[in-house]
């Protein structure tokens, strides 16, 4: 009589179970931060061993899923990582999430309201509530943005790690020389301190727009909410009515935030 072996002892199982629970806490590690992690911290921030950590992030980065920064002893999330974001995207049905908030800003404002999200490193329009008015904003769905032009791409572009950040001010100046790096830094500093975004008329198309991000349960920046209309009817900043009209932007970015959060049992 021969006894049954199992295909893999206890001990093995086990053993493979918290493998997986540490290359996945380390993954996570970076959705956490906003800057590159080094394996010192990582080690220091989860309780692990510097050898063990780099090991795992050897395996992530040989997946794509991390990427050593150039000169640097840090990693930052590599290009499989966003593209699982990007994945995520389309199994989650952000638009019909979203949907009553935009409906609801649309309302208030009068205005075009839309729905942008992160993707890679472009931001594109998932939907638009229009304007009931004659002259009004109308947006194209699905071609990209870059993160460093337009309200509702720096609303995004503030609230993402700074390596991410960096590599966007790089594009910029290569596009523009004529920019100041340091200005444009404070410019996002001052969108952090806020919590909202505007522009006027800045791609030329006499277009104006306010635009606040919102984000998921760990706190990661997801994309952005937007009132978008001709310059003419946008307040100035010391005005009540762009108050009003900020305070409507940023209650419906919140309210799609608090949709995101996993349900309490």
């Amino acid at each position: 009589m021969t006894s049954a072996h199992p295909s893999r002892p206890p001990a093995e199982s086990a053993s493979g179970t918290e493998s997986a629970d540490r290359v996945a806490d380390v993954l996570v590690s970076f959705t956490r931060s906003d800057r590159p992690l080094g394996v010192s911290q990582i080690a220091r921030d989860l309780g692990l061993s510097k050898a063990v950590v780099h090991r795992i992030l050897q395996s992530l980065a040989s997946r794509a899923l991390v990427q050593a920064i150039p000169g640097d002893a840090r990693y930052a999330l590599g290009p499989t990582a966003v593209g699982l974001g990007t994945k995520a995207w389309s199994q989650l049905d952000v638009r019909s999430l979203a949907a009553p908030a935009l409906r609801r800003l649309r309302d208030q404002t009068r205005e075009t309201a839309t729905l942008s999200v992160l993707v890679g490193n472009r931001r594109i329009y998932l939907d638009q509530y229009e304007s009931p008015q004659e002259v009004k904003m109308v947006i194209e769905i699905g071609p990209q943005f870059p993160l460093h032009s337009g309200a509702s791409s720096r609303s995004i572009l503030a609230f993402l790690p700074q390596a991410f950040i960096d590599e966007v001010v790089a594009e910029l100046v290569d596009l523009r020389p004529d920019v100041d790096p340091d200005e444009f830094l404070d410019g996002l500093a001052q969108v952090r301190d806020l919590g909202y975004a505007t522009s006027t008329n800045e791609r030329n198309t006499g277009a104006a727009s306010i635009a606040a991000p919102f984000f998921d349960a760990s706190g990661n920046v997801l994309g952005s909410i937007s009132s978008s209309g001709p310059a003419a009817r946008y307040a100035q900043p010391a005005d009540e009515s762009h108050q009003e009209h900020v305070a409507q932007v940023l209650a419906a970015a919140r309210s799609i935030t608090h949709l995101l959060q996993p349900a309490r049992s």
